[in-house]
Order: structure tokens, then sequence, then C-alpha cells
């Protein structure tokens, strides 16, 4: 709670700490901040105090106040420039209740100053620590779930050992990753029923450079990309600083909107195609097989690749359907990683690709990082030789249902309900009220939660959220989101 002190005022501190989260990018751009009524009940000081604050804030340009809509934060981190809208039908997404949009105006302004700053918010969240709770936002899971992949260090030291820390110090390694990790790697490809040579394998710095590698080599300045909304806002965000035209498509149960794809390909004739056909995240939906199916006719017919993001692949059944392994890897690139699983800083990916891109796709990794680190590469085929990471998936999967499964009733008994069945790591939850604004209320007690306006391309006000099974499934925090929602 605030405390007026002799050489600071209450207006002081509740600008301040309203700045430090703008700075911060917990608040995004165009988010709302709570009215001055609403703002003075929940910190307990005057209106006048609030009023004192804000105007302080709107003096430092960190907020813009709309006549009769209250305040808004403003984009800290660049000049807002103009970008591409495309609202049309792919704004109308199944199972999402939006609340009453802002003025045409104002929706692209917000538009503009856009993904880029909704990405930061979740990715800075990543490495701002509330406090020392369990954080329900979060992209990991937990970290004493990590802990138990012991193997990690022994496989370290015995690769070091035989000489192969020198070697790869003194030198920049294999421009395509190391041998033995791809080697290991079209094996479990040939598991999933992917037929990939290690010589269509690339290991990147993980999923994330993956992705950039395939934009930066297989697009230009312009182009339009087909995203999958909601979705990963870390890749709209991505395709937009490259200048792309990012056509965002309903993701639904059984995979994208297939009408509203349709229509984008011919109105726009793109050039990529982003999914994440199994466990797609924020929902948990998995690509049916006669979506796969129609997706694929679609690319042939307008002559677009699928960069096929399988980043949740090793908590996914083998079975699931997987674009890559439909086409052979004709027009898919096949993308995946080891951070959500095993080690988030090892900063290990790869991606599988046609032959014929092979050589571009390669060069485009030269130009962004020479090579990979090709020790810790040694030390993760030696994992996935002995089993270790199989097994080890096995119990993430365990202790995954397990939480789910509390998550799932802790959640349904604070009075939500999924708008997506609850599958994976994450869970879609509407909790009828407006998640920006409960965002702004639950950082006060030490929560980051992850709103659902995130996960769209245009940003609009909703009642989603995004939560992580594995941080959610103590009843602490669905006892203060009760506390939270309850007085007001």
């Amino acid at each position: 709670m605030l405390t007026r002190t002799p050489d600071r005022t209450l207006a002081d501190q509740l600008a301040e700490r309203f700045a430090e989260r703008i700075r911060a990018r917990l608040l995004s751009a165009g988010a709302r901040l709570p009215s001055v009524r609403e703002c003075a009940r929940q910190q307990g000081v005057s209106p006048h105090t609030v009023v004192a604050a804000y105007d302080k804030l709107q003096a430092q340009g960190l907020v813009l106040a709309r006549r009769q809509r209250g305040f808004f934060v403003r984009d800290v981190g660049q000049k807002v420039a103009q970008a591409h809208v495309n609202k049309g039908p792919a704004a109308m997404v199944s199972g999402v209740r939006e609340l009453p949009p802002a003025t045409l105006q104002e929706s692209l302004g917000v538009r503009a100053a856009g993904s880029r700053i909704n990405a930061m918010a979740l990715i800075r969240g990543m490495f701002h620590q509330l406090s020392d709770r369990p954080q329900p936002g979060a992209g990991t899971l937990p970290r004493a779930w990590l802990e138990e992949a012991r193997f990690l260090p022994a496989a370290v030291r015995k690769v070091a050992a035989g000489g192969a820390l020198r070697q790869a110090s003194l030198s920049y390694g294999e421009p395509m990753g190391d041998a033995r990790l791809r080697a290991a790697l079209a094996q479990r490809l040939g598991d999933l029923q992917i037929a990939a040579t290690p010589r269509q394998i690339i290991t990147t710095l993980g999923a994330t450079q993956a992705l950039d590698i395939v934009s930066r080599a297989l697009l230009k300045a312009g182009d339009p990309v087909l995203v999958e909304e909601p979705g990963w806002s870390v890749e709209f965000a991505r395709l937009d600083a490259l200048g792309m035209r990012v056509l965002p498509v309903p993701r639904g149960p059984q995979g994208p909107d297939l009408a509203v794809m349709a229509r984008l390909c011919e109105l726009h004739a793109p050039k990529l195609f982003v999914s994440v056909s199994v466990l797609h995240n924020p929902t948990g939906y998995s690509l049916s097989p006669a979506s796969a199916h129609r997706v694929l006719q679609l690319a042939q017919q307008h002559d677009f690749y699928i960069a096929e993001d399988d980043t949740y692949g090793h908590i996914a059944p083998e079975h699931a359907t997987r674009l890559a392994a439909l086409d052979g890897l004709q027009r898919t690139l096949y993308i995946s990683g080891f951070a959500k699983i095993l080690a988030p800083n090892w900063r290990i990916g790869y991606l599988a690709a046609p032959p014929h891109l092979v050589e571009r796709l390669l060069d485009t990794k030269l130009l962004s990082s020479l090579t990979t680190p090709a020790l810790l590469e040694q030390a993760l085929a030696l994992c996935i030789e002995q089993g270790q990471l199989r097994r080890h998936g096995e119990r993430i999967r365990a202790a995954l249902d397990r939480a789910r499964a509390r998550s799932v009733q802790l959640a349904l008994a604070a009075g939500c309900r999924f708008a997506a069945e609850p599958a994976g790591m994450f869970g879609w939850v509407d909790t009828g009220v407006d998640t920006d604004v409960l965002a702004q209320r639950l950082m006060d007690e030490g929560y980051l939660i992850a709103p659902g306006a995130l996960f769209h391309a245009t940003r609009q006000p909703c009642t989603l959220m995004r939560i992580n099974f594995g941080t959610t499934q103590e009843p602490a925090f669905w006892q203060t989101w009760k506390k939270v929602v309850k007085s007001g």
C-alpha cells in the first residue's frame, strides 16, 4: 500500500509505480489505466491523488488522455510508424468474447504501435520477477521440473573430457551444426513420420532463430505472411519488424479458419504461413488431418511455404498430425527446439527443410550467427542417443498431466471457463472480465498474467487470458484472483 512520507507524496509514489511498469513494458502500448475512481478505490487514496499521478505520467510522456475514455499507455520504445492494417474477417476469433472496441482511429493507432509492444510485455515479463511466487503468465515450465534433467551436466562433462572443449573453443564448428546431433535429430523426425536426412537439418540458436532464418531467407519487406490468431505475439512482432504484412487467420479446434485463409490467399497472394500445428499456443488446439490436407492444398494452389513450429512437440502425442509428415518436406519447413522441456539457456533449436532451400537457409544462418555452440550440441546428441531426453520428456508429460488436472479444477471453481479444451502446457481461459485491467490489479499482488490481448495482432481488450498449467496448480493464485475480481 502507498504510505505518505515527508519527501514523497502519495501521487508521486503512485505515478512512480505506474511509470516503472510502463518503462519495463509490463504495461503495453494501448493498455488502459484504471479509471480515476477505480484506481482511488484500489489504492486507498483520494481521486485527487490519482488525477495528480496521472497528470505526472502524462507530463512524462508515458500516457495520453482520451476525452471521455480515460488514460492509455503510450509507446515509449519507438515512434509510431504507419503499419499495415488488415482487420477484415480475421478479427473475429472463435471463442473470444471481445469488449467494445475503440474508435477506428484509436484502433489503427494501437495497431500501428502494435505487435512489437505486445510482444515486449510478454517477453520482458519472463525476466521481470514480480515475486518469488509461481507466475501464471510464464512461458516456461517450473524450474524444479527442469532441474530433474540431471543428466545434462554429466553429458557436458563427458563430452568436454574427450577433448571436444578445446576443439569447440578454438574453431567455429560446422556451419550446418554438429553432425552427430543432426543424425540424432533425423532419427527423431523419423519417429514422427517426417522423412529428413541430416543434410536437410540445420541447427539454430533456439526455435526463435529458426523462424527468423526462414523469414529472412524466403521473404522480403512488404511480403504478406499468414499467421494464426490468437497466436504467438513474438512472431507477429518479429515479422512486423522485418516489414512484412501480417495477415491474421482465426485458429479454431481443427486448425485455421479455411474460408478466411482461402480468401486471404486470393486477395494477397501470401508467401508464407506460420503455424503451430500441435498444442497451439495459447489455445492448446492440434491440427486435424482434414484441415492439414486442405492447408497443404492451399499452399500448392497459391504457391506459398509453411513454417511449422513444433515447439511443444516433446510434450505432444507422437501420432499428432504434422504438416511436414504429410507433405514430405516439400512446402513445409519443420522447426523445433528444446527450451521448453530441457534447458532454456542452451538455446538449441533446429529446422528441417526441402533440399532445394537448404543452402539458402544456411547462408542466412551464417550471416546472422555464423555457427552454433558445438559443445552443447554434442552433449545434447549424447542425451538423445542414450534415451535420456525421451525418458525426461515422459516425466514432464506425466507431471504436466497432473498439474493440468489441478489447474483446471481450480480455475473452474474460481468461476472461469475454458474457451478451448485444456491440453498441453497452456490453458485459454475466459475470465469474464477485462484481462488488461485484471493484469494491472494482479501485479499489485505480485502475479504476472498473460492477457488475451497479447495474443492478437490487433489489440482488442478481451476477457481471455493464457495460463501456464505448471504454475497455476496451487490454490494461492486463484484465491488472490477471486479476491481481486470480487473487489472490483
